[in-house]
C-alpha cells in the first residue's frame, strides 16, 4: 500500500529542514504568536509545505489535516488521511531547546496505521505500524510495566497536591515526545486534562500502543481520528496495569474541566 522506506525518508528530511532553522544551532528565526501563548515560526510553515507536497505525492488518495494548514471538509470524504504537526513543541523549538519533533501519522478508517516522530535535536527517530510494533532508532520499544500508580514517573512541570505520590521527570514541550516517553519506559504515566488536537497525539499514540502502553482519552475512552471536530478531551497514556487507577483518579477533574468547554 505504501513505500515505507520513502515515508521514513520524507519524515527524516522534514526533521533536517527544521533542524537547519533551529535556534539551538545558532540560527536566527522569525517567530510570532498565532494567539496568546501559541507560537509559530517560519520553520513550522516551511516543514508543513514540504510534508504536504511529498506525502501527497507518496499517497495521493489520502486527505490532509495539519496544525499549520487551513482545515478543508473534503478530508472527511475518504478513509485515509495524513495527520501532521510539522513541529510539535514549537515553544521549545523557538527557544533553542531540544524538546520538539516532527509528527506524522497516516490514519485509516479513524485509526492510526503509521506513526512517525523525528526529533533531530535529540538524535531520535521513532516509528510504529499498526500490529507490527514500535521502534526508536531501530531498537524495539517496550512500554512501562509499572503495576502501582503511586511512585509513577510523570513528565510534568508540577503536580497537584492530590498527586504528591507521583514522581516528576523531565518534560519536553512536545506532547508527542511525552507520550513516547511511556513507550520507551522513561515515564509510567502521561495525562492531559484539556481539549487537544488530533495532530498532537496521532503518531505518538500509535507508537505508545504498539510498545504495549494503554492509550485513551482522559475518561478512558477510545481515541478516534479524522472527526469533523478534530479535538479530543485529554489523553491518558500509561503502563496497562495502572491505567484504570489513573482514570479513576482523574475522573472528577476531567468531568469538571471538560464541562467548561
Amino acid at each position: 500500500m505504501i513505500d515505507r522506506e520513502r515515508l521514513h525518508t520524507i519524515v527524516r528530511e522534514a526533521g533536517r529542514i527544521a533542524l537547519e532553522r533551529w535556534p539551538g544551532n545558532g540560527h536566527a528565526l522569525h517567530a510570532w504568536e498565532k494567539s496568546p501563548g501559541n507560537p509559530v515560526s517560519e520553520a513550522d510553515l516551511l516543514v508543513d509545505r514540504y510534508l504536504r507536497r511529498e506525502l501527497t505525492q507518496l499517497l495521493p488518495a489520502a486527505g490532509w489535516l495539519s496544525e499549520e494548514t487551513t482545515d478543508a471538509p473534503d478530508r472527511l470524504a475518504g478513509g485515509l488521511i495524513w495527520l501532521v504537526d510539522p513541529i510539535d513543541g514549537t515553544r521549545d523549538f523557538v527557544h533553542g531547546r531540544e524538546g520538539w519533533a516532527v509528527s506524522v501519522a497516516l490514519i485509516s478508517a479513524g485509526r492510526p496505521l503509521f506513526g512517525l516522530l523525528c526529533a533531530p535535536a535529540r538524535g531520535e527517530f521513532w516509528h510504529a505500524e499498526a500490529g507490527q510494533g514500535a521502534w526508536r532508532n531501530g531498537r524495539p520499544l517496550v512500554a512501562s510495566a509499572r503495576r502501582e500508580l503511586a511512585g509513577s514517573r510523570v513528565p510534568a512541570d508540577s503536580l497537584a497536591g492530590v498527586d504528591a505520590d507521583l514522581r516528576l521527570v523531565h518534560k519536553p514541550n512536545s506532547i508527542a515526545l511525552r507520550i513516547a516517553m511511556v513507550a520507551a519506559d522513561e515515564a509510567d504515566l502521561l495525562a492531559t486534562l484539556r481539549w487537544g488536537w488530533e495532530w498532537d497525539i496521532g503518531a505518538a499514540a500509535l507508537i505508545a500502543r504498539e510498545a504495549g502502553a494503554a492509550v485513551t482519552d482522559a475518561f478512558g475512552g477510545t481515541l478516534n481520528y479524522n472527526k469533523r471536530d478534530p479535538r479530543a478531551f485529554g489523553v491518558l497514556v500509561s503502563a496497562p496495569a495502572i491505567h484504570e487507577a489513573a482514570v479513576a483518579r482523574l475522573a472528577d477533574r476531567a468531568a469538571e474541566i471538560s464541562a467548561r468547554g
